[in-house]
C-alpha cells in the first residue's frame, strides 16, 4: 500500500495515511450532513495510528456532538479531516474529498440512510444501504 496524501483546503493542515482502507462508506446522519453543509461525507475507515500528521497539528480542533463521535478540522479554514472519534478509537473516519492522490474506490455501503432527505437521491451504485451503521 502506497502512503496517502492529505491537506486541507487551506493547505495549513498536512497528514499522511499509512494503511490500506477498508471500503469506502458515504454516511448520511445529521451530524454529518450539517458539518459538511452537503448530503453527508464519504469516508474510509483506518487505525488511527496509520494517520501522521505532517504539517499543522497545532491547527486541529475536535468537536464532540451530543450522542455522536468526535470530528476534527482544521481551526483555519474549517475543513472536516477525520471523523469517527479520531485519534481516540480503533477505527477513525478519513474524510476521502481531503486525499490528494487519485483513486479509483467505489461507496461500498451507505450508512444512516434512515436520515436521506426528500431532497436527496442516492445513486443507484450497487452499494449496500443500513438504516444507521454497517457495524
Amino acid at each position: 500500500m502506497a502512503t496517502l496524501h492529505g491537506t486541507c483546503l487551506c493547505g495549513g493542515v498536512k497528514f499522511e495515511v499509512e494503511a490500506a482502507p477498508d471500503s469506502l462508506r458515504f454516511c448520511h446522519c445529521t451530524s454529518c450532513k450539517k458539518l459538511s453543509g452537503g448530503g453527508g461525507t464519504v469516508n474510509f475507515g483506518v487505525p488511527p495510528s496509520a494517520i501522521t500528521i505532517v504539517q499543522g497539528q497545532e491547527l486541529l480542533q475536535s468537536f464532540t456532538p451530543e450522542g455522536g463521535s468526535a470530528k476534527t478540522f482544521c481551526r483555519t479554514c474549517g475543513t472536516n479531516l477525520f471523523g469517527g472519534g479520531w485519534p481516540d478509537t480503533e477505527r477513525a473516519s478519513v474524510r476521502v474529498p481531503t486525499i490528494e492522490d487519485p483513486t479509483d474506490a467505489k461507496v461500498g455501503a451507505h450508512i444512516y440512510a434512515r436520515s436521506v432527505a426528500p431532497w436527496e437521491t442516492l445513486p443507484d451504485d450497487g452499494a449496500e444501504r443500513f438504516e444507521t451503521t454497517s457495524g
